[in-house]
């Protein structure tokens, strides 16, 4: 076979032509596909509107938001097992039966706790559970600033209409002992149903039945309260069912993660296992939060069916989405002066 080189400069320029020529032609054609998947999708309500809520969630930097969440939840799952520890040192000491069911129980399974309790070496202390429960209210304090910044983002509520400094911490010190507490009720309800516990199949689907309803008011009292504007709570029962279901599937494959992967492994690998695991869980619950109140804001200013390309001519959602995400930087009145003096500074 004849080198390239060896072709004169004619049938050189004629070769790359004929590649070049390809190319496009394969780039028109991905186009035009790309095209026809745009108009499909415009025209199906239910596509259009999962891509609708798939790409603002994009363009609000979701993935950015569920993590800032995920960091301040697992950070606050330590100062909590703090706290969880010491109070069992101190209800179950004197208690061999109580301690031998909680040792068989999901909570054996943990490689920091199931150790101790194992060999009765779980104690109590007053000044590990005032340490534990103030690390635990700042850390989850830190969740709800977070998921209260979130929320406001994905609405589009200006930073002129949200709370100040004080107000924001107080409210998220209410949603802490309310929706928190509520979360750790329907987290001891799905641990009853989960593919490990050893109950009868009715205990576990009533279980199970109880927590999702259970998690439907929740997230459904989280996307209102979370949220600084008034959105009507018609407009967040749709996104509530969903994360609703999602958590509760979540729960019941952490449930079962907890029983078979961890209980298996050794306590070195188990303990890694672990912390994988819950920041695992901890950062797709912040994802089901976000995408199921993503979807409420779609459906509520119907912010679909949005383009595929950007260099299409953008829909009448596209625009709305447009104006939406620039309101947010909207500043109260002192606060727009100083940056504009600084920006005429540099």
């Amino acid at each position: 076979m004849l080198a390239f080189g060896s072709f004169s400069p004619l049938q050189q320029r004629e070769t790359r032509n004929r590649t070049q020529g390809r190319r496009v032609a394969h780039s028109v054609s991905v186009r035009a596909k790309i095209e026809r998947v745009d108009r499909f999708q415009q025209r199906n309500r239910v596509i259009g509107f999962l891509f609708a809520t798939n790409k603002k969630y994009s363009d609000d930097q979701g993935g950015y938001l569920a993590a800032i969440i995920a960091y301040y939840g697992f950070f606050s799952i330590f100062p909590l097992l703090l706290v969880f520890t010491t109070i069992l040192g101190y209800v179950l000491h004197g208690h061999p039966k109580a301690e031998h069911a909680v040792v068989n129980s999901a909570l054996g399974q943990f490689p920091i706790i199931g150790p101790q309790l194992a060999h009765g070496h779980l104690t109590g202390s007053a000044i590990a559970l005032v340490v534990g429960l103030v690390g635990a209210l700042w850390a989850g304090m830190g969740v709800f600033l977070a998921a209260q910044s979130a929320m406001n983002s994905l609405w589009g509520v200006p930073f002129r209409k949200r709370p100040n400094f004080v107000s924001q911490r107080l409210g998220a010190l209410a949603l802490l002992a309310v929706l928190g507490g509520g979360a750790l009720a329907t987290s001891l309800l799905s641990g009853l149903g989960t593919f490990g516990a050893k109950y009868g199949i009715v205990w576990k689907v009533g279980s199970i039945a109880l927590a999702t309803g259970l998690n439907f008011l929740l997230f459904w009292g989280a996307f209102r309260f979370l949220t600084s504007k008034d959105v009507p709570w018609s407009c967040l029962r749709g996104g509530a069912i969903a994360a609703a279901i999602a958590y509760q599937v979540l729960q019941a494959l952490g449930g079962y993660y907890i029983g078979h992967v961890v209980k298996s492994a050794s306590n070195t690998y188990g303990t890694f296992a672990l912390v994988i695991g819950l920041l695992t869980w901890i950062y797709l619950s912040a994802h089901i939060l976000l995408l199921a109140a993503e979807g409420n804001v779609v459906a509520a200013r119907h912010l679909y069916p949005r383009t595929l390309l950007s260099t299409s001519p953008p829909t009448d959602a596209d625009k709305r989405a447009f104006r939406q995400r620039a309101a947010v930087e909207e500043r109260r009145p002192h606060e727009q002066i100083d940056v504009d003096f600084e920006t005429k500074a540099h």
